[in-house]
């Protein structure tokens, strides 16, 4: 047995009880922790939440608008993208999801395609508006708009990328 070997077997054999002893479910004791520090942390409503979300989109959107120096020519477009990319308020689906378990499956399909429908014309309109406004850039604001736009794509992410502290490992390191 080889040096390396005989080492991989030692730590594996000190790492075995350890193993052992993780039930993967937490103890009552953790459990009852977990609980009172999320207890202690206020929990925001939902429309808290939203007005919250509103609020860093419009300041985000200020320093970008302060950012690009729009014009009085450009003011129009400006107004005309900030009205058409707005985030919209989300709906509680709530109720719906109570319901959720009355419906067949070819209506839960149904309503699964219609919510699909709803985020394309959406994502249609956000996407006609920006070019519209891009149009309306000079040379030099669309490079700050382009470099803002990779800074916010970058901020969010590609779907499937994981956030909060969490990282991907099939992503490319850099």
């Amino acid at each position: 047995m080889t040096a390396t070997a005989s080492r991989q077997l030692i730590v594996a054999a000190l790492a075995a009880p350890g193993f052992a002893q993780n039930t993967g479910a937490p103890t009552p004791e953790l459990r009852a922790q977990h609980l009172s520090q999320r207890a202690d942390r206020p929990v925001a409503t939902t429309a808290e939440r939203q007005a919250k979300m509103q609020q860093r989109h419009a300041e985000r959107q200020a320093a970008l608008k302060a950012k690009l120096n729009i014009s009085t020519e450009q003011e129009a477009a400006w107004n005309a993208f900030m009205a058409r990319t707005a985030p919209q308020a989300r709906s509680d689906h709530r109720s719906e999801r109570e319901d959720w378990a009355q419906r067949t499956t070819p209506e839960r399909l149904d309503k699964m395609q219609a919510r699909q429908a709803e985020r394309t014309a959406a994502m249609t309109s956000r996407i006609e508006a920006t070019r519209s406004f891009y149009s309306a850039l000079t040379p030099d604001q669309k490079q700050l708009f382009d470099a803002q736009a990779q800074a916010d794509f970058q901020r969010t992410g590609m779907p499937g990328q994981h956030r909060h502290g969490h990282h991907n490992p099939m992503a490319p390191r850099s």
